[in-house]
C-alpha cells in the first residue's frame, strides 16, 4: 500500500484528526469522504451508507433505551435499595463491602448493560461507603469498583452485544444468554481476589445486618430485582424482542422511580433525558463513522485479505482465538472499546466463520476483551472515572486494579478455550450453533 493511495490517505486523515482531538466518529466520516474523493467515487456514498445503516438497524433503538433506564435507576433510589439488599447477603464476611460491590454489579448488570453507568452511578455510593472511617484505602475502593463494573455489559442486557449483533448478524437473544455464565464466573473470580486482599490487608468485617431484616429489605428491593427477570423472561418467552425489552426496561424504571418509590422529580427526569440524549448522540456518531468507514474497508476487500493471510498461516481455531485475544487486549489499552468493536472486529468475523468459530461464542469473547480494556492503562476509561470518584491518584488505582485484571484474564482464557461455558445456556433454550 503506497502512502498516496486512497486508503492510506483515509487512514492518515483518521489518525491525524483523532490526535488533534476530533471525535473518532467524525474522524472516520472525514477519512471516508477523503477516500471516496481520492478514488473518484461519488462522495454522497458516505451519507448513503450512514443513513442506510442507521435507518435499517431496528436493534440500535435498544441503545438509547438501555442508557435511559440506567440513568433513571441512578437518579432514583433503586440503587440504594439494591445496595442494602446486597449488604444483607454478603456484607457480613471479611472484606464484605468489596463483596457487596461485586454482587451489586451483577444485579445492576441485569438492568443497565453499561459498565460506565454502573461505575458512575452505584460506584460513587460504594466508594464512599468503603472509604468511610478509613476502612478501605481510597485506591482499593476505586479499583474494585472499576473491576466489577466490567461485568455490566457481560450479563444481559448488554449495549456492546447489541452492537456486535449489528455487525455480525447474530441473535441478540442468544448473545445475551451466552454472557450469563461468563459474567458469573468473572464475579466469582473477583470475589476470590477480594477475599484474598481482605485477609492479606486486614480489611474490616462490616457490622452485620440482622437476618430478621431480610424480609423487609427484600421487599424494598423487589421491584428493582424483578427488572432483570421481566426483561429476560419476556425475551426468551417470546413476548418481546430485545429492542422492545429495552423500551420495557425504560418504562419500568420510570414507573418504579416516579410512582412506586416516588424518588425522582420532574427536574431529575429532565436531566436524565438530557444526559441519555448526549450519551446516545456520542454513540450514534461513532456508529455512523464506523458504517461509513466499513464501506471503505469492504471496497478495499480487507476482510478477505485478512482471511487469506491467516489461511496461509494454517491457524487452528484456538490459535486464532488466542491471537484475537492478544490483539484486542493490546488495542484496548489504546482505543475506546466501541471503536474496536465497530471497526476492527468486522474484519475478523469472516476469518472466524471460515475456521468454524461459533459467532455467539466469538461475540462473548470479543465483548469480554473490550470490557477488560476499560481497566487496562494507559487509556482505561473506567480507571479515570473511579480515580476521580475516589479522590485517589491514577497510579494508585492502577496498582490496586492489577490483581483484578489478572483474575479477569484467567476467566477470559477459560471462556475462550471452553466454549461450553458460553454456549451451554443458549443451547438449553434452543440454540443450534
Amino acid at each position: 500500500m503506497s502512502l498516496d493511495s486512497p486508503f492510506a490517505l483515509a487512514l492518515m486523515a483518521i489518525i491525524g484528526l483523532s490526535l488533534l482531538g476530533l471525535p473518532i466518529g467524525l474522524s472516520m466520516i472525514t477519512g471516508s469522504i477523503i477516500y471516496l474523493a481520492a478514488s473518484g467515487q461519488d462522495m454522497s456514498i458516505a451519507a448513503e451508507q450512514l443513513l442506510n445503516g442507521l435507518n435499517g438497524s431496528y436493534i440500535l433503538l435498544a441503545v438509547p433505551l438501555f442508557i435511559f433506564s440506567a440513568g433513571l435507576m441512578n437518579a432514583g433510589t433503586m440503587t440504594d435499595r439494591l445496595l442494602r439488599f446486597c449488604n444483607l447477603l454478603v456484607g457480613r464476611f471479611r472484606g464484605g463491602l468489596g463483596h457487596v460491590n461485586v454482587v451489586q454489579s451483577v444485579i445492576f448488570a441485569g438492568m443497565s448493560g453499561s459498565a460506565i453507568a454502573d461505575a458512575a452511578g452505584s460506584g460513587k455510593i460504594l466508594i464512599d461507603m468503603m472509604k468511610r472511617g478509613g476502612a478501605y484505602p481510597a485506591s482499593y475502593a476505586g479499583a474494585i469498583t472499576a473491576a466489577t463494573a466490567v461485568i455490566g455489559p457481560i450479563i444481559p442486557p448488554s449495549i456492546p452485544m447489541v452492537l456486535y449483533a449489528l455487525i455480525s448478524d447474530s441473535s441478540i437473544g442468544y448473545l445475551f444468554l451466552g454472557g450469563v455464565v461468563p459474567g458469573l464466573l468473572m464475579a466469582l473470580a473477583m470475589m476470590g481476589i477480594n477475599s484474598w486482599m481482605a485477609h492479606r490487608h486486614g480489611f474490616p468485617v462490616a457490622e452485620r445486618v440482622p437476618l430478621r431484616e431480610l424480609p423487609r429489605l427484600t421487599w424494598e428491593a423487589l421491584p428493582a430485582l424483578l427488572m432483570p427477570a421481566i426483561l429476560l423472561g419476556g425475551i426468551y418467552g417470546g413476548v418481546m424482542t430485545p429492542t422492545e425489552a429495552a423500551a420495557v426496561a425504560a418504562a419500568y424504571a420510570f414507573l418504579v422511580s416516579t410512582l412506586l418509590y416516588r424518588s425522582i422529580s420532574a427536574r431529575e427526569v429532565y436531566r436524565t433525558v438530557l444526559g441519555s440524549a448526549r450519551s446516545t448522540a456520542a454513540i450514534g456518531m461513532l456508529i455512523a463513522g464506523a458504517l461509513a468507514f466499513n464501506y471503505v474497508i469492504a471496497s478495499e476487500n480487507i476482510p478477505a485479505a485478512v482471511r487469506n493471510l491467516l489461511a496461509g498461516w494454517e491457524m487452528a481455531d484456538w490459535q486464532f482465538l488466542l491471537a484475537v485475544n492478544l490483539l484486542l487486549l493490546v488495542l484496548g489499552c489504546l482505543l475506546e472499546g466501541s471503536t474496536i468493536l465497530l471497526v476492527v472486529v468486522p474484519v475478523l468475523i469472516p476469518t472466524a466463520q471460515a475456521l468454524g468459530v461459533d459467532m455467539v461464542h466469538f461475540g462473548v469473547v470479543v465483548v469480554v476483551n473490550l470490557m477488560i480494556g476499560l481497566i487496562t492503562p494507559p487509556y482505561g476509561l473506567l480507571l479515570f472515572i473511579v480515580a476521580k470518584l475516589s479522590d485517589s491518584t491514577l497510579g494508585a488505582v492502577v496498582r490496586d486494579t492489577l490483581p483484578f485484571i489478572a483474575a479477569l484474564l484467567a476467566a477470559l482464557m477459560l471462556i475462550t478455550f471452553v466454549p461450553e461455558l458460553v454456549l451451554w445456556l443458549p443451547r438449553q433454550l434452543g440454540y443450534q450453533g
